[in-house]
């Protein structure tokens, strides 16, 4: 199955994580103008506002010295020199896009009144705007059909995000192979023109299409340029390429612990589990029994049930940190009620006083409420 990573809305440039960026707009539209379905406002239509920001201020240091540290001042104020001029703020010389600004505000009914229009005059950028709004259901009522519509008209007129959008709709709503086709056409092109997510879907499309080593060095490529941008799913699945494929160059298989790491401090839960027993075993790199311990317990506290399976082991046997046996059995438990069974781990609870498998459930109900 292919795994979708959606991007945010409209014309994207991604740069980091999921695949959050910045919208251009084409400047030219069609001569024939699109007016599309209708668009339906919701039950509940309220004036968009933007949420009121908190603000403040730190009140400068007043009187003499004082001990510890400054409490603002620099360096240069300390021995009296002035300080240089700040540089001259570079005026912004392109295009303001009012409906993008306004979506990012979160006022989404202003974003499509000033998006429709355009929209329906062939802009790409702004027919995925109107797509993204009408497809999540943002201060209109949710319209699948004319969302598709609008990616469509995207995708047709370039945009890279209209043509991610739109295949994997077609992937999500048809079974036909010319659909599958079509889709699979759109997120190359998309992927070509450099949208991180669909270079992530075009590789996992060319690794299902090809299992094997084949497939993995064809999505190579997609995949290192979806990472670079900063998608975590492909960080993880460049680790296990780089660790598994052979005879790849010496420096990319010395980068396979590294996109694990990014991964992992991305929130990938499989990454960080995968990077806690790396650590442990001293697979693509040195042992380092504290770090693998301290990434199994986060993806143990975030839920992983293997994470949780194994870090009950590392309290067993005193890895990376001091042999605690309720706190292992707490963490069996856990992994136990997520359906995780282990034998060894139910021998260890099993052997344990009565007293201490009352503490481990103790303490497992406590982490499951929060308390």
């Amino acid at each position: 199955m292919i795994r979708v990573v959606l991007s945010q809305a409209c014309r994207i440039v991604p740069v980091a994580l999921l695949a959050a960026g910045v919208f251009t707009c084409a400047p030219a539209f069609a001569q024939v103008a699109k007016k599309g379905p209708a668009v339906t406002a919701g039950d509940t239509r309220k004036e968009d506002r933007p949420a009121a920001g908190a603000e403040s201020a730190t009140p400068a240091e007043k009187g003499g010295e004082a001990d510890g540290p400054s409490g603002g001042l620099g360096v240069l104020d300390r021995m009296g020199a002035e300080l240089p001029d700040l540089p001259a703020e570079k005026p912004f010389t392109g295009k303001v896009d009012e409906a993008y600004g306004a979506f990012q505000r979160g006022r989404y009914l202003t974003a499509m009144e000033l998006a429709l229009p355009r929209a329906q005059l062939g802009d790409p950028a702004a027919q995925t705007l109107v797509a993204e709004i009408l497809d999540r259901g943002l201060g209109v009522k949710r319209n699948r059909d004319q969302a598709m519509f609008w990616y469509e008209q995207a995708a047709n007129g370039g945009d890279p995000t209209g043509m991610f959008k739109y295949a994997v709709l077609l992937m999500e709503r048809s079974r036909s192979k010319e659909d599958r086709k079509k889709a699979d056409e759109l997120m190359k092109k998309a992927a070509d023109l450099g949208n991180a997510s669909a270079q992530f879907n075009y590789a996992q499309v060319l690794v299902a299409d090809s299992p094997g080593e084949k497939g993995l060095r064809e999505a190579m490529p997609y995949y290192e340029k979806s990472a670079e941008q900063g998608i975590a799913d492909a960080q993880y699945a460049l680790s296990q390429i780089y660790i598994s494929l052979k005879d790849l160059p010496e420096e990319k298989t010395k980068r396979a612990r590294e996109w694990l790491l990014r991964a992992a401090r991305a929130g990938y839960d499989t990454a960080q589990l995968d990077l806690g027993m790396w650590l442990v075993n001293g697979t693509a790199g040195e042992r380092d029994y504290e770090a693998g311990f301290n990434w199994l317990k986060r993806a143990a506290e975030g839920g992983n049930a293997v994470a949780q399976s194994k870090l009950a082991q590392l309290y067993i046997h005193a890895i990376g940190t001091k042999s605690d046996p309720v706190e292992a059995a707490k963490w069996f438990v856990l992994a136990r009620r997520a359906g995780l069974s282990d034998p060894s781990l139910e021998d260890f609870y099993l052997g344990l006083e009565e007293s201490q498998q009352k503490a481990a459930i103790t303490a497992a109900n406590k982490f499951r409420t929060g308390s």
